[in-house]
């Protein structure tokens, strides 16, 4: 009975909708999803706010691809692609365009979101892998089938994961980035609280959010270490390959499937963590990623949280529940 009550509360948290609203930085402004639907707004070289409402892009209309535990990988792969079409369209739209020039072409997307996941794969898949080979060679670890060595690929898999956000951060435009990121969390806790959305309310909200990309990506690098520290010595064990170089190959291959169960457990994770009381069991699983956003999320200036709350606007439509009061804007 104890523990049918544990698990309560993250089964509902599982079967509970999507979150209404959520969003992204982009180039000199924020994007906004709400449902089928998203707002995509850029502060102009004027000073001006061009703003314009667009399609989501959905992987899970299906409703068993909706499924607790199944919706995460193809919301994660969504999210990308989404994400790379706004960046698209905000870099056009804060140089005065009417943001169709250069909108991606589904091959440019495809080609775009291929690279992007390339990067990732041999940033945090291979590199720490040769890393923990690199460990072995030195005497300092083991092999593969052995737990040291996903010890050291999981330690250089979070170094690689703070190093890479500590290092863009130092980018003047990527610090304008983070601070739109800043401004979007403030914007999403405005209206979530339920009362009037605007930038003088938005500017007391915190900069930090439990449901925000960051933490995820915490989560997925956590639930990966221990996954692959279980699941790659039980695949060796029943069956090893001829060969180092084949046996490291399998296990990075294996270590790359493994990414469709660690993103829908992230994904869930994430959910239960935002949707949890506060209260200590609510701190703990919030912590680390609200730490990390510290990085990622910086505090923004009153120009970007109108921005913010314009995206808001667009994402919304005309019958929003909640009064947004916007600054003039134009759109498209």
């Amino acid at each position: 009975m104890n523990r049918s009550r544990r698990l309560l509360p993250l089964l509902c948290a599982c079967a509970a909708p999507c979150p209404a609203v959520g969003g992204q930085a982009v180039m000199e402004g924020v994007m906004m999803r709400n449902g089928d639907v998203y707002g995509l707004a850029v502060r102009q070289p004027d000073g001006g706010i061009l703003a314009r409402r667009l399609p989501w892009f959905s992987l899970t209309r299906r409703p068993w691809l909706r499924m607790p535990f199944v919706r995460g990988f193809p919301i994660l792969l969504e999210t990308l692609v989404n994400g790379i079409r706004a960046l698209n369209r905000s870099v056009e739209m804060a140089d005065g365009g009417n943001g169709d020039a250069s909108v991606l072409s589904p091959w440019h997307a495809a080609l775009s979101l291929g690279l992007a996941l390339l990067m990732a794969v041999g940033l945090f898949v291979v590199a720490p892998h040769l890393m923990s080979l690199a460990m072995l060679a030195l005497g300092l670890g083991g092999d593969v089938e052995g737990l040291t060595f996903h010890l050291w690929d999981g330690f250089y898999k979070c170094c690689i994961f703070v190093g890479y956000i500590w290092l863009i951060s130092l980018v003047p435009e990527i610090r304008r980035v983070f601070q739109y990121h800043g401004a979007e969390h403030k914007t999403i806790h405005a209206f979530e609280s339920g009362s009037v959305v605007e930038p003088e309310r938005v500017r007391r909200m915190s900069r930090l959010h439990p449901r925000c990309g960051t933490t995820f990506l915490l989560f997925v690098i956590c639930i990966s270490i221990i996954l692959q520290a279980l699941l790659v010595p039980l695949l060796l064990a029943f069956w090893t390959p001829q060969g180092a170089v084949a046996k490291h190959a399998l296990s990075i291959g294996f270590k790359l499937l493994l990414v469709i169960p660690i993103s829908a457990l992230a994904y869930e994770l994430i959910r239960y963590a935002a949707r949890l009381p506060d209260g200590p069991r609510a701190s703990l699983l919030r912590a680390p990623g609200l730490a990390l956003q510290r990085l990622t999320a910086h505090e923004p200036d009153e120009r970007q949280m109108e921005v913010a709350v314009v995206a808001l606007a667009e994402a919304l439509g005309r019958d929003a529940d909640a009064e947004i009061r916007t600054p003039p804007y134009a759109r498209l």
